[in-house]
This record gives C-alpha cells, structure tokens and sequence, in this order.
C-alpha cells in the first residue's frame, strides 16, 4: 500500500518543492523553439525521398542547397559577434549537415545517370558502325565526362563537380575563410553587421535558384511541391517567430522577402501546370 504523502519525512520532499509544472506560455515556447531547431529540415525530406526513389535529381537545384550552407554558415559566425538565441544557432548547425546530406544524394544520382547515359550513346553510336553484320554486338565503351573538380577552380563548372568530395572541399575552405576573418574582425561592427545580413540574405534567396530552374525548363516537373508548401509554412512562421521574439531587423525582413519568393514560386506551379518539363 502507498504511503501517504503526510506520512513521508519533510526533508526527503525538500528537493522536490521547488519543481512545478511548466506554465502554458512555456510550453507554447518550447514546442515553438524546437520547431525552430528541426523545422527547417523537414521541407526538404519529401524533396530527399522523390530523388532516391526515382533516382533522378534533375527537377531540383542544388544551388538551394549552396544558398543554405553559404547563409547557415555566415549565421553561425556572426553568432560569435552578436548573440542571438540559442534555437537559431542550433537550427543552423542542422542545416549545414542536412544540405550535405541532399548534395550528396543529387551528385550520386547526376553522376550516376552520367554514366548510363554515356554508356548507351557509345553503345549506339558503335553499334551503328557495324550494322547487320551477323557479328556480336560490340564492347560497349565506359568512358564518361571529364571529372571536374573544386580544385580545379573552373569557375564554369562551379558547383557541378563530379564528386562529392568537391563539394565537402567548398564547404570546408568556406568555413575556415569565413571564420578566421570572423576571428579578426569580431570586434569590428560594421563586419559583424555585415555578415549578419549576407546570412539572412542568402537564406531569404532560398528559392531563387529554384525559380530560376523552374522559369528556364517552363516546367515544375521533378520539384517536390510538399517542399516548397513546408517552405512557405515555415517561413511564414519563421517570420513571424523573429517579430514576436525581436531578433535583429535583418532576420525578419528577409524572412517577409523569403515568404514572397515562395509564393513566387507556387504561382509557376500553377501557370505550368499543364507544359510537360524539358528534358
């Protein structure tokens, strides 16, 4: 049988009466912090998903993902000269590794689809020199593009490298760039400021490239729309989370242009939604 609650010693109840439950505002503001951390990331789970099942990245821009690290990146850094709160640099932190995560999926499968289709053509273009000649078909030829790499700083084949090492090669000479002109230059304002807003910036050109895409191939084809709905949810919340919470002027701002730029793009998915994409 239970014992009582008067019958328990007050000095063993001692630690515990300090300990109460959490006030309605502050569970509304821990869920509202942990969409912050993890919010940002699931847009672009359906967008991961279409790609590994159909195993064809070509509908979706892999610049959204250079904007992402670019933008998550300088945040971070500008979190060493102004503090913001903690739920945005974690949130942060997540995406970097979440934009690795789609590269990576998008090089694999590009790189991929490059070689099958290198393969046919030289298959074909064989075949078609020895017609009907009661012979075997010829050893196709396995050659593919050249391979392109960071480090051969080709500014025309910027961010179409072969392998994701290119990409992870970026990433790293970025960080380390970025962070040690932070490093010398922390003290500095107007560098803190500066870096500040090419972080939201960047963050609110998000869906640039993938308008840009969109507008080209006069087609949506292979663009996750779950995505781009999540997109537009959590920048309307984002948005209004930077308000209420009065984080600097540049996050909110660039969060209304982000919010406009997906709107944007919702409307390409209904002006083409009839026009097949370009292959």
């Amino acid at each position: 049988m239970p014992t009582p609650d008067y019958m328990i010693p007050a000095v063993l109840l001692e630690p515990f009466s300090g300990i109460t439950m959490p006030s309605l505002t502050e569970f509304i503001s821990i869920v509202c912090q942990g969409a912050m951390i993890f919010g940002g990331v699931f847009p672009f789970i359906p967008q991961y998903l279409d790609i590994k099942k159909s195993g064809n990245a070509d509908g979706f821009s892999t610049f959204v993902c250079l904007n992402l690290l670019i933008a998550n990146i300088l945040r971070i850094m500008f979190w060493f000269g102004r503090h913001f709160e903690l739920p945005l640099l974690a949130q942060s932190i997540i995406m970097v590794f979440t934009m690795l995560a789609l590269t990576e999926i998008c090089v694999r499968v590009k790189h991929r689809s490059e070689i099958l289709a290198s393969k046919e053509h030289k298959f074909t273009d064989s075949y078609s020199d020895h017609p009907n000649n009661g012979e075997a078909p010829p050893r196709l030829n396995r050659s593919v593009s050249p391979v392109r790499k960071f480090l051969d700083f080709d500014r025309a084949y910027f961010w179409k490298w072969t392998y994701f090492t290119s990409y992870l090669q970026f990433t790293a000479v970025f960080t380390v760039v970025v962070g040690l002109m932070t490093w010398l230059f922390l003290d500095n304002m107007y560098y803190v400021e500066t870096i500040g807003f090419l972080a939201v910036f960047a963050e609110a050109m998000l869906g640039a490239p993938q308008f840009y895409r969109n507008f080209v191939n006069k087609s949506t084809h292979g663009m996750s729309k779950k995505m781009v709905g999540m997109w537009t949810c959590g920048d309307c919340f984002k948005t209004g989370y930077f308000i209420v919470r009065q984080a600097p002027a540049q996050f909110w701002i660039c969060g209304m242009l982000q919010v406009g730029i997906d709107i944007s793009i919702f409307l390409q998915v209904y002006c083409y939604r009839n026009k097949a994409a370009i292959s």
